[in-house]
């Protein structure tokens, strides 16, 4: 019978070395895995986090493990290429940092056997991620198993699976259910045993075979059914010798239709379904990607108690106990390989041994609906036919790999919607910001009705939406300006717009937690995205996670917005209310300012602002308070100040009529003595941008170019300084103000 050994303690870890060596180092730092050498500075700004090899090593005994014939070191993941030495000896290398692989170490094996694992993360042309808008964290940041197996023994070779896939397929009240088995050295006296048990335990359906696989009936199957109800089974296939069972492996399976229509969206066994839900990245703040069980189970209890319906795994392959947590808790998946913003022609390879260990590793979950195959992948142009072909291949191989699922990717705004790629896979998704990074919030839904309006039999959704927020505050809330409530209006505004579009396969929001982005330098606390609905550390939702929970949760509360922003110099300030009851009554130091009702969930409150007030806002049973302060004179507190800027938007010296620092590019353009302006502007940049990768500096990677000026259009030049730093750029003061000084004599557009 197989055993897991874990073998996560106490290994001997070196920082930036090639050193492979033959005795186990006394001198080297020891550390646990999981484990990221990138925890603090990938998340510190600067875009300066240490990208190299680092080693790490471990004695293991084998007097300690159970006798078997063959030993498997198991890696569930290694970012971002790993190399593997026992006793000094090279056994194998692995391209891709966010999946499952083995070795079989079993003839090098000796009392005790040295083990080294060499893991890189430096940039190179053939691994992805090479340029995205997060940190890639190096490490041996999953766990780390020996597998002990006898000789015959369900497959571990192939791309990190299971060694048995299961396919149900509903037949009126029932399921038919294909188990097939891969196996390493089958004898011919062997046969394969199968059982099928639902969620009590109880045997519904088994039988034995001496072929690899067999079909079942499991009769009046339960469906999963999303988070309505997520029903489970488990499978149990055991190898047998002579009636001796030689190994077994099992896996828990759903049995549900699903389909995706171009006109009603998501419709999942039979049933109209919406699929509204948040992005997730792997990380948060002190642990980098180096996550434990409690930290996946905290991330899906906040993204239930959201309201989510879908996640979307961005923007690679996840650790296989959220992938059972979405199983679990019924939420339906889009995963996804890292192919991301930058193709190379040098990368194809990458691509499809990341997706065959994709779906090889995820095929049994249920909840995974969609593959997605890249992401913003035509940043630098839509036009290149290898990027085509790249995609046309590993669409061809997914289907071919599965034949119950679909494929989807996330396309980047300004990608047009004629491109040729974008007709590939079976559905689509969009990344749009538009109230973001250009553009305004009504713009977003008339863009979708437009291209369903041009393509009626594809389904579309949208990928990516979202907006920063920090702890900045006002009641006068302006694009880019990082404040708690001009997020919460952006989400109140994107809601309205994609949720009452039923047409729309799925919605998900960048991004339900903040995440480290080394390369940004903004919003004022540098090295992190902060588009999340929650903060880093998960402490703190902001009020646009309530906006979401009003209209997806069943579950009755009340929310009170603002109560970080409690100095208020106004005197009379709103107040917004967020609720999934029908009407809510707002009170002011007692006194009751009336009820309202908004089919919207969003309720609005004229309050007077006189010394100190406290609010009270009551929904049934249910209550929410805050407090409010009136204060001569705004408090700078609230108001952003980049850290590391040299100017921020509120000193910028501005001249009626004409341009300034705060004027968008846009806007600028509208003049022949503008587009002179960002001509040269953007002549000086590109020879930057040049000059730093001469000299190995590159910031994250993206490269300005026709199209990423065309999505920054709606960006003020303050707002681009601000953000230089994810292309390798910084400006000075004195150039800040020669450029608004030169902007101040060019006459704003006529409208």
């Amino acid at each position: 019978m197989r055993k897991l050994i874990n073998i996560n303690e106490g290994w001997s870890f070196l920082k930036d070395t090639k050193e492979i060596p033959t005795v186990l180092p006394m001198d080297w730092e020891v550390v646990n895995v999981p484990h990221t050498w990138n925890n603090i500075d990938g998340m510190d700004g600067g875009a300066d986090y240490f990208r190299g090899t680092c080693n790490y090593a471990k004695v293991i005994e084998k007097s300690k493990l159970p006798e078997a014939d063959n030993y498997y070191l198991e890696i569930n993941g290694a970012a971002s290429s790993a190399d593997v030495y026992v006793n000094g000896k090279a056994m194998a290398h692995h391209d891709g940092g966010f999946s499952t692989w083995r070795v079989n170490i079993t003839e090098e094996l000796t009392d005790e056997t040295l083990v080294v694992v060499a893991v890189d993360n430096a940039a190179n042309n053939t691994v992805y991620p090479q340029v995205a808008d997060f940190t890639f964290y190096g490490g041996m940041y999953r766990d780390v198993n020996i597998i002990a197996v006898n000789a015959s023994h369900f497959d571990l070779d192939y791309y990190g699976g299971k060694g048995v896939m299961i396919t149900p397929t509903i037949d009126g009240d029932n399921a038919k259910v294909k188990v097939e088995t891969f196996i390493t050295n089958k004898k011919e006296s062997q046969k394969i045993r199968v059982a099928l048990k639902d969620a009590e335990g109880n045997i519904v359906a088994n039988g034995v075979t001496e072929n690899t696989e067999m079909e079942l009936v499991i009769e009046n199957v339960h469906r999963w059914h999303g988070r309505k109800d997520p029903y489970l089974y488990t499978c149990i296939v055991e190898l047998v010798d002579n009636e001796t069972v030689i190994d077994d492996v099992s896996s828990r399976f759903g049995c549900r239709t699903f389909e995706i229509d171009p006109q009603n969206g998501f419709i999942l066994n039979g049933e109209e379904y919406p699929l509204r839900g948040v992005s997730r990245h792997q990380d948060r703040i002190g642990y980098g990607n180096a996550l434990l069980k409690e930290h996946h189970d905290e991330d899906m209890d906040l993204i239930c108690e959201v309201g989510a319906t879908t996640i979307r795994l961005a923007h690679y392959q996840h650790d296989q106990y959220f992938y059972d947590l979405c199983d679990e808790r019924g939420m339906v998946i889009w995963a996804e390989i890292p192919y991301i913003s930058n193709h190379m022609a040098t990368g194809r390879e990458n691509t499809i041994s990341q997706m065959k260990e994709l779906v090889v590793q995820n095929y049994n979950h249920p909840s995974i609906v969609v593959w997605g195959l890249s992401n913003e992948i035509t940043i630098s142009g839509h036009n290149d036919p290898d990027l085509v072909e790249n995609h046309r291949i590993l669409n061809d191989l997914v289907h071919e790999m599965d034949k119950t699922r679909l494929t989807t990717m996330a396309i980047v705004s300004m990608c047009p919607m004629d491109a040729e790629y974008i007709k590939i896979p079976d559905t689509v998704s969009w990344n749009h910001y538009f109230g973001w990074y250009g553009g305004t919030t009504d713009m977003n839904g008339p863009w979708f009705d437009e291209f369903h309006e041009k393509y009626p039999n594809l389904p579309v959704g949208c990928s990516e939406y979202g907006c920063e927020a920090l702890n900045w505050h006002t009641s006068e809330p302006r694009q880019g300006d990082y404040t708690e409530e001009y997020q919460a209006y952006y989400h109140e505004e994107l809601i309205k717009q994609l949720f009452t579009r039923k047409y729309l396969w799925a919605t998900h929001v960048w991004n339900m937690f903040d995440f480290g982005a080394d390369a940004r330098g903004e919003g004022g606390e540098n090295g992190q995205n902060h588009k999340g609905l929650v903060t880093i550390d998960r402490k703190y939702k902001k009020d646009s996670f309530y906006a979401y929970k009003a209209w997806l949760s069943d579950d009755p509360f009340v929310h009170l917005c603002g109560k970080r922003y409690v100095n208020r110099v106004e005197d009379v300030t709103k107040v917004t209310v967020y609720s999934n009851l029908p009407e809510v009554e707002l009170f002011a130091n007692g006194k009751s300012l009336g009820k309202k009702t908004a089919k919207d969930h969003f309720f609005y409150f004229d309050v007077a602002n006189v010394g100190e007030t406290k609010l009270e806002a009551v929904a049934g049973e249910y209550r929410d308070e805050s407090v409010i302060n009136k204060v001569e004179k705004f408090d700078e507190s609230y108001r952003l100040v980049e850290k590391n800027a040299v100017l921020n938007w509120f000193d910028i010296t501005e001249r009626e009529g004409y341009c300034s620092l705060n004027t968008t590019i846009n806007d600028i353009m509208g003049t022949l003595r503008g587009k002179w302006f960002i001509l040269r502007m953007t002549k000086t940049l590109m020879k930057q941008m040049k000059k730093n990768e001469e000299s190995g500096k590159t910031g994250s990677g993206f490269k300005l170019n026709d199209s990423l000026m065309k999505m920054v259009g709606s960006f003020t030049i303050l707002r681009i300084s601000s953000m230089g730093g994810m292309v390798g750029i910084e400006f000075t003061k004195e150039q800040l103000l020669d450029m608004n000084k030169n902007l101040n004599k060019i006459p704003l557009p006529k409208k």
